[in-house]
């Protein structure tokens, strides 16, 4: 079943081309301007405020927490009558070591408080929460998508893994616009979108 959009479509392919190609340039419209600089790390105020940059062109549920119950495979995500509550406990969630952000991220991941753009929206709120603590980001790029995809499944029981692999992929590169557009790709690419890259549409211009 295709979501309702703000874009009028009503075929799940369109829509998922539309939604990767506008919402990448969104992404790199956070890049460019600048725009996370002033937000504050960790905060899910800052996690609306991504996930509301990257698809209020095309639904109208952006920056809201959830209104219904969602799960992945046999994982449930927390359930909406307790959302508000975990959603301000993580807000309170250490974050000044590199184990104590990823122990953050995937306990965000657990909340998944949107209806949909969780993971895209979450890996740029983690990138903003290392530069800010860390000075550091992560290398998307070296990243392997089964690598990733395997330990967020496990990582509610044990995120050694996670925290092994994203460690691996650590960067002092925080300014590169380029490594950040390649990070955006594969972002995507773990979700199954891959129609665009984020350079070409760029030089493209297209809107």
């Amino acid at each position: 079943m295709t979501l309702k959009n703000k874009l009028g479509i009503d075929n799940s392919p369109e829509l998922a081309r539309e939604e990767e190609r506008i919402s990448k340039l969104r992404a790199i419209e956070l890049f460019n301007s600048g725009m996370l600089k002033d937000m504050p790390a960790g905060k899910f105020s800052t996690l609306a405020f991504i996930h509301k940059h990257l698809f209020s062109d095309i639904y109208d549920f952006t920056g809201q927490i959830r209104a219904i119950n969602i799960a992945k495979g046999n994982f449930r995500f927390a359930p909406i009558m307790y959302l508000s509550s975990s959603l301000e406990t993580i807000d309170q969630m250490p974050q000044s070591t590199f184990d104590e952000i990823v122990e953050k991220y995937v306990e965000m991941n657990v909340a998944h408080p949107f209806r949909e753009g969780n993971g895209r929206s979450g890996r740029i709120w983690l990138d903003h929460m290392l530069k800010v603590e860390l000075g550091l980001v992560i290398d998307w790029s070296k990243v392997d998508k089964e690598d990733y995809l395997l330990a967020m499944e496990r990582s509610p029981i044990r995120d050694i893994e996670i925290k092994h692999v994203l460690k691996q992929a650590l960067s002092q590169e925080v300014e590169s616009r380029e490594m950040f557009m390649k990070g955006v790709d594969h972002s995507y690419f773990y979700e199954g979108y891959y129609a665009y890259k984020t350079e070409e549409l760029v030089k493209e211009g297209i809107k």
